[in-house]
């Protein structure tokens, strides 16, 4: 008998307009010490049956069909009272967005601790104990200080390692992995990827691991299933799925990952479409008479001095407060930290999660006062002893895709609203149907359609989500454009898309990038320079094709050595030569 049963299971969304078919019928098993990956893009349903196995479908979500049996048992019929004794206990999940699944009000040790208490019944102060072992098994440096500490005071991938903690300490027999990697530095999900392994070879536990990464699923997984639009339109064993997929779709998607081995000029886009839309029919955007392209007051530069100079960047956060001035404690997130930025440059930043990046992003876009150094825009001092307070257009200039989407989008507006804000505040539309239509073509250029203008944030996907977050950075017609893992929470396919569009925009405003990413093939794909930081400095600065070919630094030769990769891509690399298109693709591999 398999661990977890899926037997056509149906899962509706009731709203005012219509009935979202999210799953449509999709038969799947999960079997003890086996880990099964479901890959698709974003909105496809993954993350939905994730949900609907815990039982965590959010009204007007539910189960419209089909039976949910784990170890024998109907869970899909099960009152909420007896949920409560299998969430948590017997079925774990880690959860896709770190930052909304923690208690802002409690310490994480606490939160962990409580966890342990309440599945296995051990003392507090034991349970405390194996908190801290358990933080330090992740790789959080200082488990015993970090214990202590809340989830504001985590970094991204830091609060991600948490969450993972969380749904492993009460010893699972199934753990539903909902992009548990999303936010992870090459090293630290490494870690955590072997974690997961060794948690299922030796307890003997079953694993559902929901991710867009095609290389994190051909290091973890045993089996694959393909996803497109609440179907499962392939599944088989990972290695036969990846190194020679069946389905057009499958085929297409494997074609957009991007590659580690070799710089592109563009990423291979997703061509298939369920309906059989010609791909070539689709709409060009000419940026030179698009509201993108038009230049407020100001032409176009041909300086070839440096856009963004920082020069001996610290940052010290206080960790211990004390009326004393003696007794206060203070550890340096960012040392002596210095670069360039030339205008028209996409400049990377990569390292391990905690080392800095996101801090460096946050002072240039003058959400941190930098403690030491000078930051100088366009000639400008913006940061520094020096500094004026920074002007309109600035701000209007510098903007930030934040890492975490859902905490930086505000729940409460319409995403139509949150797009025409900044519009409206900086002047840039003669009137609000004016705004309404920019926003409505912004909301076209990430993927999302007009219609999503009336929809709120919580009614997307992790990754559509971010696909708002782009759009809303790109309202301001920005001529820098801090992007903090702007890809992180979207599939391979709308990655390429966005990606491209980034490039498209670079190409024809002379749009500057610091682009901060984890992922180092993206990185490879999207940069022309690239500093690699480590404990809060920059080890290795170098251009980017010089960096992948011959890295100087030991640490920079660790990380490269620790990217997942597909199957077959350094001998065949399946996308090469295929024209990926519903009826007519084919596959070398």
């Amino acid at each position: 008998m398999s661990l977890l049963e899926l037997r056509d299971l149906k899962i509706h969304f009731d709203t005012r307009r219509r009935t979202v078919e999210a799953v449509r019928g999709i038969d799947l098993t999960v079997e003890r010490g086996e880990i099964l990956g479901i890959v698709g893009e974003s909105g496809a349903g993954k993350s939905t049956i994730g949900n609907a196995i815990m039982g965590l479908l959010e009204p007007p979500g539910r189960i419209a069909g089909g039976e949910v049996i784990f170890d024998g048992a109907r869970l899909d019929t099960m009152s909420e009272k007896q949920r409560r004794h299998i969430r948590g206990a017997r079925i774990g999940m880690i959860f896709q967005d770190p930052m909304t699944s923690l208690n802002p009000l409690l310490t994480v040790g606490d939160q962990i601790a409580e966890t342990i208490c309440r599945h296995s019944g051990k003392p507090r102060a034991t349970a405390m104990r194996e908190a801290v072992a358990f933080l330090g098994e992740v790789g959080i440096p200082e488990p015993e200080t970090r214990a202590g500490e809340y989830p504001h005071q985590f970094s991204g991938g830091m609060r991600q390692r948490v969450v993972i903690t969380l749904a492993l300490c009460a010893d699972p027999d199934l753990v539903i992995c909902d992009e548990p990697t999303t936010a992870l530095d090459v090293s630290v999900q490494a870690q955590i990827l072997d974690l997961l392994r060794r948690l299922c070879r030796e307890r003997n536990v079953g694993a559902i691991f929901i991710t867009h990464d095609m290389g994190v699923i051909s290091e973890v997984t045993d089996r694959v299933a393909v996803m497109y639009q609440g179907r499962v339109v392939e599944t088989g064993a990972t290695a036969s799925v990846l190194a020679r997929p069946r389905h057009a779709y499958s085929q297409s998607l494997l074609a957009a990952v991007p590659r580690s081995d070799v710089r592109l000029d563009r990423f291979p886009q997703l061509d298939y479409r369920a309906d059989g839309e010609d791909p070539s029919t689709r709409k060009v955007i000419d940026l030179s008479t698009h509201w993108l392209g038009r230049r407020v007051g100001e032409a176009a530069t041909a300086d070839v001095a440096p856009l963004l100079q920082a020069e001996g960047l610290t940052m010290r956060f206080v960790s211990h407060h004390s009326v004393v001035p003696s007794w206060r404690r203070s550890f340096a997130a960012v040392r002596d930290v210095s670069f360039d930025i030339r205008r028209g440059e996409t400049f990377g930043l990569v390292g391990e999660s905690g080392s800095g990046k996101s801090t460096v992003a946050r002072m240039i876009a003058g959400l941190y006062e930098p403690s030491e150094g000078r930051i100088f825009y366009d000639r400008t001092e913006i940061a520094g002893p020096g500094a004026v307070a920074m002007q309109p257009r600035t701000r209007q200039q510098i903007q930030m895709i934040f890492q975490d989407p859902f905490s930086s989008l505000n729940r409460r507006k319409r995403v139509g609203d949150i797009l025409t804000e900044p519009i409206r505040h900086h002047r840039l539309a003669a009137s609000r149907g004016e705004a309404d239509a920019i926003a409505a073509d912004l909301l076209d250029h990430v993927g999302l359609g007009a219609e999503a203008a009336r929809a709120y944030p919580h009614e997307f996907s992790g990754g559509q989500r971010q696909r708002i977050s782009i759009a809303r950075a790109l309202a301001t017609r920005p001529q820098f454009l801090i992007c903090d893992e702007p890809t992180s929470a979207l599939d391979v396919s709308i990655q390429a898309q966005i990606l491209n569009l980034l490039k498209n925009l670079q190409q024809e405003l002379g749009l500057t990038l610091l682009f901060i990413s984890h992922d180092l093939p993206v990185i490879r794909q999207m940069c022309d320079r690239v500093g690699v930081m480590r404990s809060g400095e920059i080890v290795e600065l170098a251009p980017a094709e010089q960096l992948f070919k011959a890295p100087a630094h030991p640490y920079t030769r660790e990380l490269l050595s620790l990217m997942p990769r597909v199957v077959g891509e350094d001998v065949d690399r399946c996308a090469e030569g295929r024209q990926a298109s519903a009826g007519t693709a084919q596959t070398k591999c």
